[in-house]
Order: structure tokens, then C-alpha cells, then sequence
């Protein structure tokens, strides 16, 4: 959704401003991979036009009617139910400590932890760690392609939009339930990490909005440099930054 891919900007946006340059430029099409920036731009702004009217109402009134320990536990919840994901990419990228790490986190998270709701692998050192298919294919040498600006889900590539949709599928245990339990499955935990994610970057996003000359070209440059850092295992590129 929308929402979900805005939360990759946001979270490299507050890392920037902890130490980066400031988002001023306006990095040029060819510099950012981005042949199709005409019909990206109207796909942007159509995500723009969900988020500013359903997705930010939404969340604003999710942080209003429900306690911070509530919204805590959901999203304690919403997280441990894509770890078997990480887990899965964690394995076919051979990366052996942080498997164990992801199936630590769900066997106590999912137990101790009262399904998920309290984070007690972070508690007892366990660290939580994001891998996703778009990675693994990374990892193996697959090129990004060009950007893409995809309806509803924002920011992408190739690369990543059929990582998306392998981890959304048969990379998941929840896809094999039953198709249409999986289907209720997937549509409830979509609408609840919409507005779990957007509910927790709210400020960070207004901010994001209030300092850029150009939003579409900032969201770009954020996404590239978020998604490399993925692939790097959150060691992100500072040496080298996009212009934007």
C-alpha cells in the first residue's frame, strides 16, 4: 500500500537528518533510473491522492482512539507474523545468524511473547531484522531495473515487485491455509499494516513533505538508498548519497 512504501522514505529520512545533507536537489531522471518518470509521477500522485484523504485520516484517528500499549501489541503482533518470511529469505541468502535469529524471535515471540503481542526476543537480545525476496534476488545477482511507481504500493523496481509478490504468496505459511482463509488472511494483515505503519510515521512524514522541493524525487532517492541498505544488512551508504 501506499502508506507501507512512504514508511521506507521516512525511515532513511530520519536517518539523514541525523547526519546526511540537506534534501534540496532535484536528482535528475537518468541519474535515478528512471526512464519512466511521466507515468510514474501520475501513478505518485494518484498515492498521494489515497494517502492525503484515506490512509492519513485513518491513522490519525487510530492514534486518537486506541493507547500507545495497545497499538504497541498490534504491532508487536503484525511483526511477528512475517518473521517464517525473513526467516525464509534468511536461508536462501545463507545468511546462517540471522536465521536463527528470526526463528529465536518467533518460537519465544509466539509463546512467551502471548503471540506476538509483547516483543520479549528484543528484551532478552534477540535483535528484529527485516529480508525479503526482492533481497534474496539481490543477493544472487538479479539487477534492480529501472523505478517504478506502483499503484497502491508505491516505490519499486522489477526486481522488487516480484519479490513482493513471492513473499506475499508462497514464501508465506499463511498462503497455504486455504485459499480463500488466505485471502481474508492477507487483505486484514495488508489494511492493518497500512495503518499501523502510517500511524507511526506520521510527524516524521509531515516533516518529510514540509522540507522537500520535490517529494516525487525525494521519495525516489530515499527508496534507492533504503532498499541498497537492505541488501547491505542495514549498513547504509552514507559515503555516496543521491542527490535530491
Amino acid at each position: 500500500m501506499a502508506p507501507l512504501s512512504r514508511t521506507f522514505a521516512a525511515a532513511v529520512f530520519a536517518l539523514c537528518t541525523a547526519g546526511c545533507a540537506t534534501t534540496t536537489g532535484n536528482g535528475s531522471a537518468n541519474d535515478q533510473n528512471d526512464p519512466y518518470e511521466a507515468q510514474n509521477r501520475k501513478v505518485f500522485e494518484m498515492n498521494e491522492s489515497l494517502d492525503r484523504n484515506v490512509a492519513l485520516p485513518v491513522a490519525t484517528f487510530y492514534v486518537h482512539a486506541v493507547p500507545e500499549p495497545m497499538r504497541d501489541g498490534i504491532h508487536n503482533f503484525l511483526v511477528n507474523l512475517d518473521v517464517p518470511v525473513t526467516l525464509a529469505n534468511d536461508v536462501l541468502q545463507g545468511e546462517a545468524e540471522r536465521a536463527v535469529d528470526s526463528l529465536g524471535r518467533f518460537v519465544i515471540n509466539s509463546s512467551i511473547g502471548v503471540g506476538g503481542l509483547i516483543d520479549v526476543a528484543a528484551k532478552v537480545g534477540v535483535p528484529e531484522h527485516d529480508a525479503d525476496f526482492g533481497e534474496t534476488l539481490a543477493v544472487y545477482g538479479v539487477p534492480e531495473g529501472p523505478y517504478l511507481v506502483l499503484p497502491l504500493f508505491g516505490p519499486s523496481n522489477p526486481r522488487d515487485a516480484v519479490g513482493l509478490a513471492v513473499d506475499d504468496t508462497v514464501a508465506s505459511p499463511w498462503f497455504w491455509i486455504s485459499w480463500r482463509s488466505s485471502i481474508y488472511y492477507k487483505l486484514g494483515d495488508d489494511v492493518m499494516e497500512v495503518i499501523d505503519k502510517r500511524a507511526q510515521n506520521i510527524e516524521t512524514i509531515k516533516e518529510l513533505e514540509r522540507t522537500s522541493v520535490d517529494l516525487y524525487a525525494t521519495e525516489r532517492s530515499l527508496y534507492r538508498q533504503h532498499r541498497q541498505a537492505e541488501i547491505n544488512h542495514g549498513k547504509a551508504n552514507l559515503q555516496d548519497l543521491p542527490n535530491f
